[in-house]
Formats: C-alpha cells, sequence, structure tokens
C-alpha cells in the first residue's frame, strides 16, 4: 500500500514556518539524490580571468554569426542544438533548467553532446547518457515556491557545488556558473527580452502555456512550435534577478555586457558583437603584424 506523501508535505512546511527545519527541505527536491559537488568543486575558477558568451534563444540570435564563437567559451540552453543542426554550432556548456523542456525533449537533450552539460540533479533520471563531461548540480527552487520566505526574490550562489539558484530564467543560472567557473568577462547575445504570448496558446495550470503554432519568440519557429510546453516568462521577474547579478559581478571587479543585436534588455551596458573579434594581438604591447 502506498502513502500518500501530501501529509509529510505538510508536516515538513509547518516545521519549516516555525523556523525548525532549514528551508532548504522545501526549496530542494530530492534531497537525497546526490549532486555532482565533488567533481564540480574541482571546476571552480577553471577558468579565471577568461571571457565566455552566454546565448539566449531569440529571434535576434540568427543575426549573429556564431562562426565567430570557434575558440571561445559559449553556454547554450535548451534547444540550441537547432543551431547544431542547422550550422554545425556546439556551445561549450549546455544547461537546461525547464522542466517543461526537460520532459518534451529528454532524447535530443540526452543525445545532444557538449564538452560541458550541467543539469540539476532532479533530471538525472533522463539523463542516460551520464559520462565525465556531465554534471548535475543541486537546483534550489524557492524563487517558484509560493511557500517559500524566498518566492519570487532573487538569490546568487558563489558555489555552483553546493546549489545554484533558481530566478526565472535559465541565464541565471548560466550566470551563477560562469561566476564559478571564474570568468571575467561575460557577454549576452540572443537576450531580446521580450515575448509575445499569442491569442491561441492553450493555458495549462498556473503559469504553463501549449503552443498551438510556430514560435515567434526564438530563433527556430519549433523552438516552442505547436505541442510544446512553454511557461509565462515574466519578464519582471527575470529583470530583478539581472539586477542582482550585475551586482555580484561588479563588486568582484567582473563585467556582464549585453552585446544582443538590438532587444528590450537595459540593465547591462552594451557591446557591439562584431567588435569583439578583432586581431587581439593588436592590442597587446609590443605586438606585431
Amino acid at each position: 500500500m502506498t502513502m500518500s506523501m501530501r501529509p509529510i508535505k505538510r508536516y515538513i512546511k509547518s516545521l519549516i514556518e516555525k523556523d525548525l527545519l532549514p528551508y532548504e527541505l522545501l526549496e530542494e527536491r530530492l534531497i537525497l539524490v546526490p549532486s555532482s559537488r565533488r567533481r564540480l568543486m574541482r571546476l571552480r575558477n577553471r577558468f579565471m580571468g577568461e571571457r565566455c558568451f552566454i546565448i539566449g534563444n531569440g529571434p535576434s540570435l540568427n543575426h549573429n554569426d556564431l562562426g565567430k564563437l570557434e575558440g571561445e567559451y559559449s553556454f547554450g540552453v535548451n534547444s540550441i542544438f537547432y543551431k547544431y543542426y542547422d550550422q554545425g554550432f556546439r556551445p561549450t556548456f549546455y544547461v537546461v533548467e525547464d522542466t517543461n523542456v526537460m520532459e518534451d525533449r529528454h532524447d535530443e537533450i540526452d543525445a545532444f553532446d557538449c564538452e560541458y552539460r550541467f543539469f540539476p540533479k532532479n533530471y538525472r533520471k533522463y539523463i542516460k547518457s551520464h559520462g565525465d563531461k556531465t554534471y548535475f548540480f543541486n537546483m534550489n527552487e524557492g524563487f517558484y515556491i509560493p511557500e517559500s520566505p524566498n518566492f519570487e526574490k532573487p538569490r546568487f550562489s558563489r558555489d555552483a557545488s553546493r546549489r545554484v539558484y533558481c530566478g526565472q530564467s535559465v541565464t541565471i543560472i548560466n550566470l551563477q556558473l560562469a561566476y564559478y567557473l571564474g570568468f571575467s568577462t561575460v557577454y549576452l547575445i540572443g537576450m531580446d527580452f521580450s515575448y509575445k504570448i499569442p491569442d491561441s496558446v492553450i493555458k495549462e495550470g498556473h503559469s504553463t502555456l501549449l503552443s498551438t503554432e510556430d514560435d515567434v519568440n526564438h530563433f527556430h519557429p519549433d523552438y516552442f512550435g505547436a505541442g510544446k510546453r512553454w511557461n509565462d516568462p515574466k519578464l519582471h521577474n527575470v529583470r530583478k534577478s539581472y539586477q542582482l547579478a550585475k551586482l555580484i559581478y561588479e563588486f568582484d571587479g567582473r563585467n556582464v555586457y549585453n552585446a544582443t543585436f538590438g532587444g528590450e534588455l537595459d540593465i547591462f551596458e552594451r557591446r557591439d558583437y562584431d567588435s569583439l573579434f578583432g586581431d587581439r594581438r593588436e592590442s597587446m604591447p609590443g605586438a606585431t603584424a
């Protein structure tokens, strides 16, 4: 006989509300499922002082020549594999946060090979090809849990081996990972920071949307096209998380720049994408042609 877990969960919540248990028991699912903490610890500051590109999936990404990222460090997320199908592009790091994306596309996600792959430990059951390239981190979901005192409050982890905080966008996860890996300069591309929710979408539950037509919000029409689920973007919450990440980076003498073509993201200082790939030797003292 299987006993319902609901009374147990209610009991745990009551203890948390009385400050008798840590909030992590509510905010971090599958507390007994192991993460890759020891292996993640070996990655700390591995890329100290380097620069990286965090790739968003807005329509503006189609204006970026991703071939220029050859030899650069880059983070790709979710269905970035469409760019591999079309152009042969692979990011250095690959990350998925969204439950809908993982549940709907886990076979393609599992098959997508990159030098480093980061997933919440919640998704171990979907990822069969673990190997040395795959790392599972502890994901804190307090940002999404109404019962948590941290509901919709941005937080930033400086130690991704312990936990990474959600913040309404997988980009927030990437910014924490990039910080932990030691990158000193981060360029955001494909971050259009604007969404259109078509009248044709079907709402499922509190914030899940089901598409019935081509996706106009991403670089590929099938990204969240007909039959795929996605979440209400809640850009006001993304903004809060971006503002915190900007402060954390600046306090540590690091920088995040927005190198997106156009878009509505005004939090980070702008940089021109194409200008970032000149001959670096030209700026080095004593460099010769």
